[in-house]
C-alpha cells in the first residue's frame, strides 16, 4: 500500500511518492466523458504534461431543457467502472455469498489481551447503591475517564471503505490520529481558515445532507441528551481555544441512570433532606428537587488554592487538564483564559477562583510556597482590565463574580475594622489619605520647558494610558476607565443581588479614602449619590421580606458610611451631601427613633443608628448640623442612660453593637462642644494620645502589599491583642476623658459636677509623675520622630512641655552626672582619651541650659509655622477653621526626621559648607552659629549619656556623617575649645568597642551618596585648614580602619599623600586599637604597593604620621615575609617605579 506523506517529507520525497502513484495499477484515467464508461483518450505525457480535457466529441444523450439543476447520485461514485477493469474480478470482490465471506476468515489474535475475572465477594447478593454513593461514584469514576473518551473516538465521517488495506480500521484510526496531532499544532484562526476554505470547495447540498445526518444520530440517541448538551458546550469552550476546560464539563447521564434506581429509597431521602432551592412553577420538568444533586454540583464550586508540591488523590479534585495532568487544579494563564471564555459558568468560575486567590494572597496564604508576590503577577498579566472588562458584560453572574473579585483585590475588610475601631479615639476621625507613596520621575521633554508653557499633573494625567496610570495608582486607573458609570448601571438597572450590593458600597468606600478629588469624583458622578440616597438611604421603608432579600428601597449601613467617608474629605463635599442630595432629612428620620423601631433586623439597625451618629459627628466637626443638636437633646439623653440598662444583656454581639454606637454619641457631643465654644486656647491635658493605629503585630506575616494599593496593613486574623481590637476599652475611656476635658476647659462652672473624678485623675497623675518622670521623657523622645503629617502641633507641645523640661529628666537633680562619669570609667576597658574631658561638668552646664536649648530647636523649627498652626485648629478642636479631616499625604515623611538631635547642625552645613564649584567655603559664620552648635552638642551629649535609646532608630554612620558637618562647615568653628571638649567627648562615645563593632560605613548616610563622597570632602578640607588638628585627625583615621572599605585607604595614599605630613596623632592618644589597623594582614595588592612606595620614596615617616606609618610598615612586613611567591615581582616593580621618579 502507498505511505501517506508525512509532514516532515522533502520536496524530493514528494515527487517520489506521486511518481510512485502514478505508476501504480491503482491508477486508472477514467473517461473524461460524462456519465459514459466508454474508453478515454491516453495522452502521451511527453508531448503535454498538463492534464488537458478535450471536448472534441459531443455526448450521446441530449441535454434538458429545463432549468431545473441536474440530479446527482449518492450511489455514482460506487460505480465508477476503469478501462482495464475485468467483470469476473469486479463480480468477485463484490460477492456477497456465505462462501465468499468464508473464505476469507481471519482469526484474531487474543494471546495479549488480559482476563478480568469477576471479583469474590462474601455476599450473596450485591451492595445495594443508595442514590447518594451512586452519585458520587459514578461521577467521580465518570470524571476521571471523560478526557481519555475525548480523545479515543475515531472519525464520524470517514468508515475507510475506499482503502485496498486489508486492516481498512487500523488504517482508519491512523489517518485519524494524525489528523488530530495536526489540529493540535495548529492555532484557532488556522483552523478555523482551514474550514472557510474547506466548505467554500464542497457542494453546499452535500454539506447540508452530511449537517443533517450528524444532527439525526445525536438527536436519536434516547439517552444522550445530556451528552449532547454538554458537547455542545464543549464546541462553544473550543472556540475559545480552551480545550483544557472543556475537559471539565461533567456528564450527566450516567449518573441519571443511576439515579433511577431505588426510587422508594429517594422519596424517603428527600423528605428528609432540606430544600436547598425553592422549586418554581415555570421550570419545565423539575418540579420535583433533588437536593442530593444540588448538593454534588455545589461542591464543585469549592475552590481551594494548592501549592504545585500539593500531592491530592485523583478522585479529590481536577487532575485532566493542561500540560502536566498530574497536578490538581488550574494554573493562573488557565484561569485568564477560561474567563474569555463564551460560556457564562466558566467565567463565573474563573472569576471566583481568582477572587479567592487574591484574598488568600492578601491574607499571607503563600508567602511559604511562592517565590515573589503573587498579587504583582497577577497585576502585570493585567488582571485589572480583566476584572474591568467583566463589569461590562450582559450577564448578571458575570458582573457579580468580577466585582467580588474587584472587591478582594482593592477593599482591606481588616483596615476598615481598625478604622471604625479608633474613630472614638484622639483625632480618631482624622484619617491619611490612601495615596501610593511612590514619586513620579518628570517628563524629560518638560526640560528646558518655561514655567507657564509646562503641562499641569491632570494634563499630564490624561495624556498617559489607562495601563500607565493603573501601574502608578490602582484607583485613579480604574477612574480613568470609568468604573464610577458602570456600577452606577449595575445600581440602577441591575439591581443585583445583597451581597453584590455591600460589595459595591464597599468599593465605593474605598475610593473615597483614596483622596479628596477621588472622593470629588464620587460626588459629581451623574446619577451615582441620587441612586445610593434614594434607593439605600430612603425617608420611609416597608419592612423587609423574608420572602425575597433585597436591600432596595431600605436604609443600609455600608450606605451611611459612604457618606460618612466622603464628608471627611472636605467641609464643602460635607455640605454638599447634607443640604443638596437631602443627607439632613435622611440623617434626622434615623436619628429620632431608636434602633429597635426601625423595622429592620437587629444588627442592621443598630449599624444604622451608629453609622448615623458617626456622621452627624464628621459634620460637627467642621460646624455643620450642630442645630440637630437642641431639636434631638431628648434622643441623645435616651441614648446615653441606655448604656447602662445595656449592661444587662447576655448577647455579646449585642452588647458589642451598643457600646460603638455609645461611643460615636459621645464624640458627636465633643464635636459639638468644640463647636459651641469655639476656644482658642484648650488643652487636651488628660488624654494625650497619638492617633496611629498600626502596630508591629496587626500586620500579617507574608502579607502581600501592593505600592499601587496602599493601606493601613490589617489583613486576616489578629493573633495578638492590640488598642484597636474591639473588646478594647481603650475607645470608650478615650471618648469620655475627651469629652469631660472639653466641656471643663469651656465651662469652668461644670468642674464642680465632675470634681470627685477630677480631683483623684490629677491625684493619679501627680503620682505617677513623679514616680515615672523618666519613663514619660522617653515615651515622648520616642514618640516625637514617629509622629506623622498632621501632627506638628503635637510636636511643638511635646518640646515646649516635656522633652527639654528638667523635671522630666531627674537624673539633672540625682547625682547623674556623676553616675555618667563613673560608667564612663568602667566603658573604657583600658583605652583612654587623653583629650576627653570628664563627662560631669558638661552634663552638668546641660542640665542649666535646657530652656536656651529649648529654645535653639524651636527657632530651627521655624519652618514649620504654617503646618503648626493648621494642625492646631485640628487638635484644640477649632471646627470652623477645620477644612478637611484628610490629613496630609504620608508620602512627604514624618514631621519631624529622625535624627532631628543634629537638626542645627545640618541647617549650618547647608548653609555654608555647600558651593557649586565643589570647593569649601570660608566666610564668617552667621550671628549665633556658634551658640546653635554648643547647643546641639550639648544635647546629643545629653540623649548618649541619659536616653541612648532614643536615638536608636539613628544608625552609627549617620551619627559620624553629622558630626562630620561640623569640619565642613567652617574653617575654625571645630578649633572653638567649647566645640573641642565637646566633639572629644561625643568621638569617646562613637570609640566603645560596642560602637566600633556596629558601625556599617557601607550603608550611606541618610541624604548622601555614600560615606566615601563624603570623606573625600573631609580630606580635601583637612589639607587645607585643619593645622594639624589631632581631633580631624581621629576623624579621619575612624574609617581607615582594616575592616572598612579599601577605597578610603586607597584615596589617603594615592590622592592625599600630602596630608600624611600633618596627620600627626599618636597611637597612644589615638582612641581606637591598633591592632584594628594592622589585622588581619591586608590582601590588597595596589595598596600594598602604594604602602611601599610612600615608605621607599619617604612620603611617610614616624615623626609626621606615627599611626599610619606604624601600619604601613606592618602590612609591608607581612607582605614581603608571606610564603607567596608574588611578593618578590611586585617588590622588584615597586623598586625599579621608585628610581624612575627619583631620577626624574
Amino acid at each position: 500500500m502507498l505511505r501517506r506523506p508525512k509532514p516532515t517529507d522533502s520536496e524530493e520525497d514528494l515527487l517520489r511518492e506521486q511518481q510512485r502513484f502514478l505508476s501504480s495499477s491503482a491508477l486508472k484515467r477514467p473517461d473524461k466523458r460524462r456519465g459514459e464508461e466508454g474508453t478515454g483518450d491516453h495522452e502521451d505525457p511527453q508531448e503535454d504534461p498538463r492534464d488537458v480535457v478535450k471536448m472534441s466529441d459531443l455526448p450521446d444523450e441530449i441535454p434538458s431543457l429545463t432549468p431545473a439543476p441536474p440530479k446527482k447520485s449518492r450511489f455514482k461514485k460506487e460505480h465508477v467502472r476503469f478501462e482495464d477493469d475485468d467483470p469476473e474480478d469486479h463480480l468477485n470482490r463484490h460477492d456477497m455469498h456465505i462462501s465468499a465471506v468464508l473464505s476469507r476468515i481471519i482469526e484474531r489474535d487474543t494471546s495479549t489481551v488480559p482476563v478480568c475475572l469477576p471479583v469474590l465477594t462474601g455476599t450473596a447478593f450485591p451492595k445495594v447503591m443508595r442514590r447518594s454513593h451512586a452519585a458520587e461514584q459514578v461521577s467521580e469514576k465518570y470524571i476521571q475517564i471523560l478526557p481519555n473518551k475525548l480523545f479515543v473516538g475515531g472519525p464520524l465521517l470517514v468508515s475507510g471503505q475506499g482503502l485496498g488495506s486489508s486492516d481498512a480500521a487500523q488504517e482508519t484510526m491512523k489517518i485519524h490520529q494524525e489528523n488530530q496531532a495536526r489540529l493540535q499544532e495548529m492555532s484557532q484562526e488556522e483552523i478555523l481558515e482551514e474550514q472557510r476554505k474547506l466548505l467554500h470547495q464542497l457542494d453546499p447540498m452535500l454539506v447540508d445532507f452530511v449537517r443533517s445526518q450528524k444532527t439525526r444520530k445525536l438527536c436519536g440517541s434516547p439517552a444522550g441528551s445530556s451528552s449532547t448538551r454538554n458537547r455542545r458546550v464543549e464546541d462553544q469552550g473550543a472556540s475559545q481555544k480552551n480545550a483544557a476546560h472543556d475537559q471539565c464539563a461533567v456528564d450527566t447521564a450516567p449518573v441519571e441512570k443511576e439515579m433511577d434506581v431505588d426510587m422508594e429509597e429517594d422519596v424517603e431521602t428527600e423528605e428528609t433532606t432540606p430544600q436547598l432551592i425553592t422549586v418554581e412553577k415555570k421550570w419545565v420538568h423539575m418540579d420535583k428537587g433533588e437536593n442530593n444533586a444540588w448538593q454534588y454540583f455545589l461542591t464543585l464550586h469549592t475552590c481551594v488554592c494548592l501549592c504545585l508540591r500539593t500531592h491530592l488523590p485523583t478522585h479529590l479534585g481536577l487532575h485532566h487538564h493542561g500540560e502536566d495532568p498530574e497536578l490538581a487544579g488550574y494554573s493562573l494563564q488557565e484561569l485568564f483564559l477560561l474567563s474569555r471564555s463564551q460560556v457564562t459558568q466558566q467565567r463565573v468560575l474563573a472569576l471566583s477562583i481568582l477572587a479567592n486567590i487574591i484574598t488568600k494572597a492578601h491574607a499571607g496564604a503563600f508567602a511559604s510556597d511562592l517565590k515573589g508576590s503573587i498579587l504583582l503577577t497577577l497585576l502585570d498579566a493585567g488582571l485589572l482590565f480583566l476584572l474591568r472588562f467583566s463589569l461590562d458584560d450582559s450577564v448578571e453572574g458575570v458582573m457579580s463574580a468580577a466585582i467580588q473579585a474587584m472587591r478582594a483585590l482593592l477593599v482591606s475588610p481588616g483596615d476598615e475594622d481598625a478604622l471604625n475601631t479608633t474613630f472614638p479615639w484622639f483625632l480618631g476621625m482624622y484619617c491619611f489619605p490612601l495615596l501610593p507613596t511612590t514619586k513620579e520621575e518628570e517628563d524629560e521633554e518638560d526640560e528646558g520647558i518655561g514655567e507657564f508653557t509646562k503641562e499641569t499633573a491632570n494634563e499630564k494625567e490624561e495624556r498617559k494610558s489607562d495601563h500607565d496610570v493603573a501601574r502608578q495608582d490602582m484607583v485613579k486607573g480604574l477612574l480613568k476607565m470609568k468604573l464610577l458609570p458602570r456600577l452606577r448601571y449595575i445600581l440602577e438597572v441591575v439591581r443585583p443581588s445583597p451581597r453584590v450590593v455591600l460589595d459595591m458600597l464597599e468599593l465605593l468606600v474605598r475610593i473615597a479614602r483614596h483622596s479628596t478629588s477621588t472622593a470629588t469624583q464620587i460626588l459629581d458622578c451623574p446619577g451615582l449619590m441620587e441612586t445610593v440616597m434614594a434607593e439605600f438611604l430612603p425617608i420611609s421603608w416597608a419592612p423587609p421580606s423574608s420572602a425575597v432579600p433585597s436591600l432596595y428601597e431600605r436604609p443600609v449601613a455600608m450606605a451611611i458610611k459612604l457618606l460618612r467617608v466622603l464628608g471627611t474629605a472636605g467641609r464643602h463635599i460635607c455640605a454638599r451631601l447634607l443640604n443638596s442630595l437631602g443627607g439632613k432629612e435622611r440623617l434626622s428620620r434615623l436619628l429620632v427613633v431608636e434602633p429597635q423601631e426601625l423595622m429592620l433586623e437587629t444588627e442592621e439597625a443598630f449599624q444604622c443608628s451608629t453609622e448615623a451618629f458617626r456622621l452627624w459627628a464628621v459634620a460637627a466637626s467642621y460646624g455643620q448640623s450642630c442645630s440637630l443638636y437642641g431639636d434631638l437633646y431628648p434622643v441623645l439623653v435616651n441614648a446615653l442612660q441606655s448604656v447602662n440598662q445595656s449592661q444587662m444583656s447576655t448577647d455579646h454581639a449585642l452588647l458589642s453593637l451598643m457600646l460603638q454606637r455609645a461611643q460615636a454619641i459621645l464624640v458627636l457631643l465633643t464635636q459639638v462642644t468644640h463647636t459651641a465654644g469655639c476656644h482658642e486656647e484648650l488643652q487636651a491635658g488628660l488624654v494625650r494620645t497619638y492617633s496611629a493605629i498600626c502596630n508591629s503585630h496587626s500586620c500579617i506575616p507574608g502579607s502581600e502589599l501592593v505600592p499601587s494599593l496602599p493601606g493601613l496593613g490589617f489583613f486576616g486574623e489578629k493573633t495578638h491583642p492590640s488598642l484597636s481590637d474591639p473588646a478594647s476599652p481603650f475607645p470608650l475611656l478615650t471618648a469620655l476623658c475627651y469629652l469631660l476635658n472639653s466641656v471643663i476647659a469651656i465651662h469652668r462652672g461644670l468642674i464642680t459636677k465632675v470634681l470627685c473624678f477630677t480631683l483623684w485623675l490629677q491625684f493619679k497623675l501627680i503620682i505617677r509623675l513623679s514616680k515615672y518622670a523618666s519613663l514619660f521623657h522617653q515615651v515622648a523622645l520616642v514618640m516625637l520622630p514617629s509622629l506623622q503629617p498632621g501632627s506638628e502641633y503635637m510636636a511643638h507641645e511635646l518640646m515646649s512641655v516635656i522633652i527639654f523640661n528638667q523635671d522630666f529628666i531627674p537624673e539633672c537633680i540625682s547625682g547623674g552626672p556623676e553616675a555618667a562619669a563613673l560608667a564612663e570609667l568602667r566603658l573604657q576597658e583600658g583605652f583612654s582619651t587623653p583629650q576627653a574631658p570628664p563627662l560631669a561638668p558638661l552634663l552638668r552646664e546641660v542640665c542649666l541650659q535646657l530652656s536656651s536649648v529649648r529654645g535653639c530647636y524651636l527657632t530651627h523649627l521655624a519652618y514649620c509655622k504654617p503646618a503648626v498652626l493648621s494642625s492646631r485648629d485640628t487638635h484644640l478642636g477649632r471646627t470652623p477653621w477645620v477644612q478637611s479631616l484628610l490629613l496630609p499625604n504620608l508620602s512627604l515623611g514624618p514631621a519631624l526626621p529622625s535624627d532631628w538631635p543634629f537638626l542645627p547642625l545640618i541647617s549650618l552645613y547647608e548653609r555654608m559648607g555647600r558651593s557649586d564649584g565643589g570647593g569649601v567655603q570660608t566666610d564668617s559664620l552667621p550671628a549665633g552659629s556658634l551658640v546653635s552648635v554648643i547647643y546641639c552638642l550639648q544635647w546629643h551629649l545629653l540623649l548618649e549619656s541619659w536616653r541612648e535609646g532614643s536615638l536608636a532608630m539613628v544608625p552609627p554612620v549617620a551619627k559620624l556623617a553629622r558630626l562630620a558637618c561640623i569640619f565642613l562647615s567652617s574653617s575654625d568653628l571645630f578649633l572653638e575649645p567649647p566645640v573641642q571638649r565637646l566633639m572629644w567627648a561625643l568621638f569617646g562615645g562613637l570609640t566603645r568597642p560596642a560602637k566600633l563593632a556596629g558601625l556599617d560605613l557601607t550603608t550611606p548616610p541618610p541624604g548622601l551618596a555614600s560615606f566615601h563622597d563624603l570623606y573625600s570632602a573631609l580630606l580635601d578640607q583637612f589639607e587645607a585648614v585643619s593645622f594639624g588638628d589631632e581631633l580631624f585627625g581621629c576623624f579621619l583615621l575612624l574609617p581607615l580602619q582594616r575592616r572598612h572599605s579599601v577605597t578610603m585607604r586607597l584615596a589617603v595614599f594615592g590622592e592625599h599623600v600630602g596630608l600624611l605630613r600633618s596627620l600627626g596623632v599618636s597611637v597612644q592618644k589615638l582612641p581606637i586599637p591598633l591592632e584594628n589597623y594592622i589585622l588581619p594582614p591586608e590582601d590588597s595588592l595596589p595598596l600594598l604597593w602604594l604602602y611601599f612606595r610612600t615608605l621607599v620614596m619617604k612620603s611617610l615617616r614616624r615623626a609626621w604620621c606615627p599611626v599610619l606609618y606604624s601600619v604601613a610598615v606592618a602590612h609591608v612586613n607581612a607582605f614581603i615575609f608571606s610564603q607567596d611567591p608574588a611578593p618578590q615581582v611586585c617588590i622588584t616593580f615597586a623598586t625599579q617605579d621608585c628610581r624612575s621618579n627619583n631620577c626624574d
